[in-house]
C-alpha cells in the first residue's frame, strides 16, 4: 500500500498546503517532501521560513480572489480553515474545486453527522465546511481529528511559572499527535483510493486535561497538576491575555462537550504504525516547557 501511494505521489504535479506554518501544516509539508512530492505552501507573507524545496505562494484564505496564482497548476490541496465561522468559505472551496482534482480537509472528530446543529461554534464551523466541500463535487477526503496534542503548548507559560496549570475543564478525548495527523494527510493526499472518504483520527487512549498535565509533569520529572477554574474566571483571563472575544466564547462553549470514549485504529490502518500517545508527545516537547 505504501509503495503504491508513493508511486501515485510521484506522478502528481503539485500539492498546495494551507496552514503551512502551523503545527499540522508544517509537518504535512515535511512528510510530502520526504516522498519527493512537489509542494507549494500558502502563506500570508512570502518571507515565511520554510524548507528550501518548498514553493512559496503568498495568499490569504480571507481573500478568495487572491488564490488564483497559488492554485495554478495544483493537483491537490490540504485545507486547514483558520476562522471561527464558515463565512467566505464557499468562495474558497469553489476556487479549489475549480483548479484542483483532490481536496483533503482537516476537520474535527466532534462533528456529529446526525445533528441538525452542532453543539458548539467550532464543530459547527467544521460541519459547514464539510457540507460546502461536498456540494462542489470535488474528490475530497475529510480527516476528523480529535483534540490535537500541540494544543498543550498553551500551557507553556504556566508550567514555566509554577506547578499548577489552571483553565476551563474540557471532557476527556483521545488526544492525537499532530505527527500522526500529518502522516495520514500525506498518505491520503497521494493515494486516490481515499477520495470520498471520512477518516476519524484519535490517539490510543482517552485523556482528561488532568491526565495530560500529569503526563507532561512526568516528562519534565516534576509534579504538575491541573486546576479547573469557573467559566467566568477563565473568560476574564483569556480576554486579559489578548485573545479575541469570539475565540474566547468558542473555547468556553467547548467545555459543554460530553466525554468521548471514542478511539480508532485509523492511524495504524493508513500509516502502518500505531498512533502515538500523549506521553510520547510530552517527552518530545518537554524542552519547550522548561
Amino acid at each position: 500500500m505504501i509503495a503504491l501511494a508513493l508511486s501515485v505521489a510521484r506522478s502528481m504535479h503539485r500539492i498546495l498546503v494551507t496552514g503551512a506554518t502551523g503545527n499540522v501544516g508544517r509537518r504535512v509539508l515535511a512528510r510530502l517532501l520526504s516522498e519527493n512530492v512537489t509542494v507549494r505552501a500558502l502563506v500570508r507573507t512570502a518571507t515565511a521560513e520554510l524548507p528550501p524545496r518548498v514553493e512559496v505562494a503568498a495568499g490569504d484564505l480571507a481573500d478568495p480572489a487572491g488564490l488564483e496564482d497559488p492554485l495554478r497548476d495544483v493537483d491537490a490541496v490540504f485545507l486547514v480553515w483558520p476562522f471561527l465561522t464558515a463565512d467566505g468559505a464557499d468562495q474558497v472551496v469553489k476556487a479549489i474545486a475549480h483548479r484542483a482534482r483532490r481536496l483533503v480537509y482537516l476537520s474535527s472528530a466532534g462533528v456529529a453527522d446526525d445533528a441538525r446543529r452542532q453543539g458548539d461554534p467550532i464543530n459547527q464551523m467544521h460541519a459547514d465546511l464539510e457540507r460546502l466541500i461536498a456540494e462542489t463535487g470535488v474528490a475530497a477526503t475529510v480527516l476528523r481529528a480529535d483534540t490535537i496534542a500541540s494544543n498543550a503548548r498553551g500551557w507553556i507559560g504556566q508550567v514555566r511559572a509554577g506547578d499548577v496549570v489552571r483553565g476551563p475543564d474540557i471532557a476527556g478525548t483521545a488526544v492525537v499527535h499532530e505527527d500522526d495527523i500529518a502522516e495520514v494527510a500525506a498518505r491520503v493526499l497521494t493515494d486516490d483510493r481515499h477520495a470520498g472518504g471520512t477518516h476519524v483520527l484519535t490517539g490510543p487512549q482517552v485523556l482528561s486535561r488532568a491526565d495530560q498535565v500529569r503526563l507532561l509533569g512526568e516528562a519534565l520529572e516534576r509534579p504538575l497538576r491541573f486546576q479547573p477554574v469557573p467559566a467566568e474566571e477563565a473568560r476574564r483571563q483569556m480576554l486579559a491575555d489578548g485573545r479575541p472575544p469570539a475565540l474566547v466564547e468558542a473555547l468556553l462553549a467547548a467545555t459543554a462537550r460530553p466525554r468521548s470514549e471514542l478511539t480508532t485504529d485509523t492511524v495504524e490502518r493508513i500509516t502502518g504504525a500505531p498512533a502515538r500517545g500523549f506521553a510520547q508527545w510530552a517527552r518530545e516537547h518537554a524542552g519547550e516547557f522548561r
